[in-house]
């Protein structure tokens, strides 16, 4: 192929892109979309005066409050931790920007696009004394299933709008809890490396499960100790340790999550079956401690500080405590 030729290719291929680049810009939906159809159902400089959040769906209600520079569910009198990323992504899609159409400004029409008040969903966003800053009715969606209808209540306008509400309005109220057992291990401001020293008491072990049978083997007791990046054993013997993995487990007992709340044992009186200690590095110290399994292997969980009490599925509770092989390398 001669110089010339190389050389208009080239040529002709920068002007195809360029050509693409040039026509994202001109139909970017955001830059076509008219002054009107632009708009944040929240204004974005209000979003630091919102302390509570209501969202009404299939009968149900959830209630998400701030105190303390946190986010919290309320229900039946308690205030459970939440997933803060979660509650702040929500926040963020209400006040950002985006192309909402107005497809009618007639009542008529709110029936037929499931935007009545008796069967849409409602988010309700409140910021201190005075009226809501936000009460939002969130319809059905359009046939394309991209789109969702929305309009503010106590208004005939319709708009539509890219569907990002309808996966917060229709989730349960389970989806909104921060059900790890260290919220702090959620924004990674408790990491492994924040520990020092893991101390595990494995509990007696029962056969075939049965919580109310003899104990078949005595409690262990292992102990972990970071020296730098390395890790020493007390309890446990383990050849040729693989050091990532023992770091994979310390992680996954900071991130390990319940499947919900309990009032079952809110006092701790029954969390006595076995216990995981840990010694971080600013001097604190965390201990889990978890009661003994059900029929199922269900198991109660409660960390020391903490007033909430989680239910802990049998899967999730046996990687808290991994036989020696977990540590070998393979």
């Amino acid at each position: 192929m001669t110089y010339n030729k190389k050389l208009f290719i080239h040529v002709m291929i920068i002007a195809a892109l360029a050509l693409a680049y040039t026509l994202g810009i001109v139909f970017d939906p955001e830059r076509t979309a008219s002054g009107s159809d632009l708009l944040s159902w929240i204004d974005p400089q209000l979003v630091d005066r919102i302390d509570r959040i209501g969202i009404e769906s299939g009968g149900e209600t959830k209630e998400l409050i701030r105190k303390n520079a946190g986010w919290f569910v309320s229900h039946n009198g308690k205030d459970y931790p939440a997933r803060q990323m979660r509650v702040e992504v929500f926040i963020g899609l209400l006040a950002k920007r985006a192309p909402y159409p107005v497809r009618s400004s007639n009542a008529s029409s709110h029936e037929r696009l499931g935007l009545t008040e008796n069967n849409a969903s409602r988010i309700l966003v409140s910021g201190g004394a005075g009226p809501p800053l936000l009460d939002l009715l969130v319809g059905q969606g359009d046939n394309t299933g991209q789109e969702v209808y929305l309009r503010r209540r106590g208004q005939n306008e319709v708009r539509s709008g890219e569907d990002v509400f309808i996966s917060y309005t229709e989730s349960p109220r389970a989806s909104w809890y921060n059900l790890r057992l260290f919220p702090e291990s959620e924004d990674g401001s408790l990491d492994a490396d924040s520990v020092q020293r893991l101390t595990v008491y494995a509990g007696a072990q029962m056969p075939g499960g049965d919580a109310g049978a003899a104990a078949a083997a005595p409690a262990e007791l292992r102990v972990f100790t970071r020296s730098g990046t390395e890790w020493t054993f007390s309890g446990i013997s383990i050849a040729g340790a693989d050091m990532n993995k023992v770091d994979s487990y310390v992680r996954g007992i900071l991130n390990v999550e319940g499947d919900d709340f309990s009032d079952s044992d809110e006092g701790g009186l029954m969390l006595n079956h076995s216990r995981i200690t840990l010694e971080l590095g600013d001097g604190s110290v965390r201990t889990l401690r978890l009661g003994p399994p059900d029929e199922t292997g269900r198991r109660l969980a409660r960390v020391s500080e903490s007033p909430y009490t989680y239910s802990l599925a049998g899967w999730a509770a046996e990687r808290l405590f991994r036989d020696a092989s977990f540590f070998g390398k393979q």
